[in-house]
């Protein structure tokens, strides 16, 4: 047992704390929580490795470690030694991604060591809704990607991550992690689209994290030639109806806080800001 502040990467047998502390806000933690719940904390399953930051020797905060840094519950004593320990290990990631507040605190002392980054987006509000809005009929034409339609969704996938993002998911490793979670989520039933008369998507969104409690809307992306034509809010009421029906109760999103359209958007299908997320583009 543990009897003093300190910080140590967790191990398989820490599961069962680890996930109470996530437990704790479902819906913010979702995509770890995620990861967890599958891979466990084995740091070749799990893809990178969980810190633990314990107070009288208890578990009270998180921080994963992978293609992205998130931090966890963190409390500003933990933000400093996961910043301490991040900068020790060097920069892995290709984000650092998490609540605003603490995310911007362990920026802050990263940045002198780290920096400068790409990009820095403050303030990504976080979006949350657990019924559907009586305001906005789902497009019937929105349905679940077929296993066999890989090469139908996955221009249009690369199209909204650089859009988004800023650099192409080919890039590096010629893009075979993202056509494997492309593929995954396909696979999964958690990859929706609007296909027009000649077979290319209109409007796409997937159900990315997934738990019983919660799960997230991601890459939602109208192609740029049907912009402004009211595709979007049907197109997201009927990827919503999925999500609460087959996947959780509640359903959450984070958005980049100058989208002003896509915010509208949302509010219009029924989702309403509940906090923030902040992210780091290396």
């Amino acid at each position: 047992m543990l009897t003093q502040t300190t910080s140590r990467v967790l191990e398989p047998s820490d599961l069962d704390a680890a996930l109470a502390v996530l437990d704790r806000d479902p819906v913010t933690n979702a995509f770890v929580t995620a990861r967890v719940q599958v891979a466990g904390l084995d740091p070749w399953r799990l893809g990178g490795e969980m810190w633990g930051w314990y107070e009288d020797g208890m578990l009270t905060s998180l921080c994963y470690a992978g293609a992205n840094l998130v931090p966890i519950g963190a409390t500003p004593r933990a933000v400093r030694a996961f910043a301490d320990r991040a900068r020790r290990a060097g920069r892995r990631c290709s984000s650092i991604v998490g609540p605003a507040e603490s995310t911007a605190q362990l920026w802050r002392l990263l940045e002198p060591h780290w920096g400068p980054a790409r990009e820095v987006r403050a303030r990504q509000p976080l979006m949350v809704t657990d019924r559907m809005s009586a305001d906005v009929a789902p497009d019937p034409l929105v349905r679940r990607v077929r296993k066999d339609e890989m090469d139908t969704i996955m221009p249009a996938c690369v199209a909204m991550f650089t859009e988004e993002v800023g650099v192409s998911p080919m890039a590096g490793d010629g893009g075979l992690l993202y056509q494997a979670r492309v593929a995954e989520l396909v696979g999964s039933g958690r990859s929706f689209a609007r296909l027009d008369d000649d077979g290319k998507v209109v409007f796409k969104a997937e159900i990315g994290a997934a738990t019983a409690q919660a799960c997230q809307i991601q890459g939602v992306w109208v192609a740029p030639e049907h912009r402004g034509r009211g595709l979007a809010a049907p197109g997201m009421a009927a990827v919503l109806r999925y999500a609460l029906s087959d996947v959780a109760p509640v359903v959450s999103l984070y958005v980049n806080d100058f989208n002003t359209a896509a915010r509208r958007t949302y509010r219009r299908v029924g989702f309403r800001e509940t906090g923030a997320f902040m992210s780091v583009l290396f």
